[in-house]
């Protein structure tokens, strides 16, 4: 890097977008991160970015001209911008269908128009799970494969993402980047929300959810929030080689048996028993696991029978730090950070108690597909 950029990142206040805000800070570069609601960007480790690093800019994706006046949206668009990474999203599973047309597809369409309107390169954050329910290798270049899409969460990623191959098209200069399920550090396991498979892991190990539809060699996922931010920001950063090109930033895939072989080796864990989809019916549960599966583990159940892999042969090609190669003794690391900080741990004895804390109805419910996301608590504006 010769000179600083001038860069906006839209959900600079969600989990991804903090990270990659930080990291473009600290590189030199001047930020301008658009947030919604939300004065100060919070880090991953629960540390506020110092005001005077960036400058926040209050606006809303799901509004004409991103919720900015007509001059501060001009002036963006005129000269004022070397970059665009485009982090906000809603992430949250069983919302309306019109939130996430909203957010993530309209959204996304704001922010191309603004990348049209001032020539400006740009980086959009989706998700790998565009792939769908399909099993097999996923390879970067593949998007339309005639996929059945799991939720409404997928459908509107897939769309975002189909919105900005269309542009690319027209003469917007793109890079994507698809995010599998977001987690906490590589090193620490730190995170800052417990979302998303956190969800999971807590009805499971608790023994809320003792049996799960799902496939033993089914694959899942995991990535390091830090490796998710520095793939994004050296695909910033290095544009000019990653144009027209698409990331899967993606980590050591694990089959349920290998989560089952881990949380097997803590003795205050229930393991729940994984049943084939075939033969699971939900009405022999007993009546309060039952509440459980319909109320989370229907939002999730389809990641736990899909045999994907996700080729990440672009960004070998250009990333300069690879994703932990031992996907089970991440997992430890993940699963310690959690007994450590008690997210994890004796269960309260009350189930609505439980339900409550997990907030899986609320405006905070969180899918496993990253809360790149889809990580994230500045909807519209800054939602990842």
């Amino acid at each position: 890097m010769t000179e600083p950029l001038r860069i906006l990142v839209t959900g600079a206040a969600g989990l991804v977008g903090a990270e990659v805000t930080a990291r473009l800070v600290a590189a030199g570069h001047r930020v301008t991160a658009l947030v919604h609601n939300q004065p100060v960007i919070m880090r991953n480790d629960g540390t506020p970015l110092e005001p005077d690093a960036v400058t926040c800019l209050p606006g809303d994706v799901t509004r004409p001209r991103l919720g900015l006046s007509e001059a501060a949206y001009q002036t963006l668009a005129a000269d004022g911008l070397d970059r665009v990474v485009h982090c906000a999203a809603i992430t949250d599973f069983g919302l309306p269908d019109e939130v996430y047309q909203a957010v993530n597809v309209d959204g996304t369409a704001r922010v191309l128009e603004l990348a049209r309107a001032g020539g400006v390169p740009l980086v959009h954050v989706g998700t790998a799970y565009v792939c769908g329910e399909r099993d097999g290798l996923i390879r970067e270049t593949e998007l339309d494969e005639g996929q059945r899409l799991a939720n409404a969460y997928e459908d509107s990623k897939f769309r975002a993402e189909t919105l900005v191959h269309k542009a690319q098209a027209d003469g917007v200069r793109a890079a994507v980047v698809r995010p599998s399920i977001v987690v906490g550090d590589e090193r620490t396991g730190a995170v800052r929300d417990y979302k998303n498979i956190y969800v999971v892991l807590k009805l499971a190990t608790e023994g809320k959810v003792r049996s799960i539809p799902g496939q033993y060699e089914a694959r899942l996922d995991l990535v390091p929030v830090d490796y998710v931010a520095d793939l994004i920001t050296e695909v910033t950063q290095r544009f000019e080689e990653a144009a027209g090109r698409t990331f899967h930033a993606v980590g050591a895939p694990l089959t349920l048996r290998d989560f089952s072989d881990v949380m097997a080796e803590y003795p205050p864990f229930h393991v729940p028993r994984f049943v084939p989809p075939t033969s699971f019916d939900a009405q022999r549960l007993p009546r309060r696991e039952r509440a459980y599966y319909e109320r989370v583990m229907t939002l999730y159940e389809s990641y736990f029978r899909r045999r994907t892999r996700f080729d990440d042969s672009h960004t070998a090609g250009l990333a300069t730090r690879r994703p932990p190669a031992d996907g089970q003794d991440f997992l430890r690391t993940l699963i310690d950070h959690c007994l450590e900080t008690g997210y994890l741990g004796a269960p309260p004895a009350d189930a609505t108690e439980v339900l409550a804390r997990l907030n899986i109805t609320g405006p905070d419910a969180t899918p496993v597909a990253h809360r790149t996301g889809p990580a994230a608590s500045d909807v519209n504006g800054a939602r990842r």
